[in-house]
């Protein structure tokens, strides 16, 4: 599960990530909300009515759904059952809110938070995308960065942390993260170069990334910003 504020960078970090690791499954969500600029039905989402979703929850054909920002998300439970059987690693780009639904059913699923490296960063990321798509709302802007201040809150409920102020950092983290994690399910032999990768994962680990993320937790003004283990 990998969940981020609105503008922290997700979608690319996941999609250069996925170049460089292999055999995994990508989970794309449904939602009501409209397609933005050149997004297309059934690549970034399946875009589908409020009334269809609704009947989807209904049916119980969501393994998590949640509401933002007046537009519902969700991922459907057959994207876990196709995953299975094609034995691949589902990846779920879902917030915070489906995260813990998602962690409350599959407690063994492995998360990871991403953080940007401040606000105001945040907001020119927020601003240049609201740009491309043709329209600069100063007070959409003002309510993503409000909401993003309440979803990094909820760090702690995830395994790892990034940050993402390198891209290419942040992409080689991620993919440590996807490997690490397979090495500990397999136990197999280990080369030097998977001993790498572990390590650069443990660094990522919650437990181990306070001084790093400390700066960020402040600079968003999250009171009692201290790490507690996973």
């Amino acid at each position: 599960m990998i969940s981020a504020p609105s503008g922290s960078g997700k979608s690319t970090l996941v999609n250069q990530m996925r170049s460089l690791v292999g055999n995994l499954d990508f989970s794309i969500s449904y939602t009501t909300r409209a397609p933005r600029g050149s997004e297309t039905d059934g690549r970034e989402y399946h875009f589908i009515s409020r009334d269809k979703f609704e009947d989807m929850v209904q049916e119980g054909e969501f393994l998590e759904h949640a509401e933002v920002f007046g537009n519902y998300y969700g991922t459907c439970r057959g994207s876990l059952a196709h995953a299975f059987t094609e034995g691949k690693d589902l990846l779920l780009d879902i917030d915070v809110q489906g995260a813990s639904q998602v962690r409350s059913r599959m407690p063994d699923a492995v998360s990871i938070f991403i953080m940007p490296p401040s606000p105001d960063i945040l907001a020119t990321r927020l601003r240049n995308r609201s740009r491309a798509e043709g329209s600069v709302q100063d007070e959409v802007i003002a309510r993503r960065l409000a909401n993003a201040r309440r979803e990094i809150e909820n760090y702690r409920e995830y395994g790892y942390i990034l940050v993402n102020d390198v891209l290419d950092r942040a992409v080689e983290e991620m993919a440590a993260i996807v490997v690490a994690e397979r090495l500990s399910r397999n136990h197999g032999a280990v080369s030097e170069e998977d001993k790498e990768l572990i390590a650069k994962a443990e660094s990522c680990r919650q437990r181990n990334s306070e001084a790093r993320i400390r700066p960020v937790l402040q600079a968003f003004g999250v009171v009692n910003a201290e790490a507690a283990p996973v």
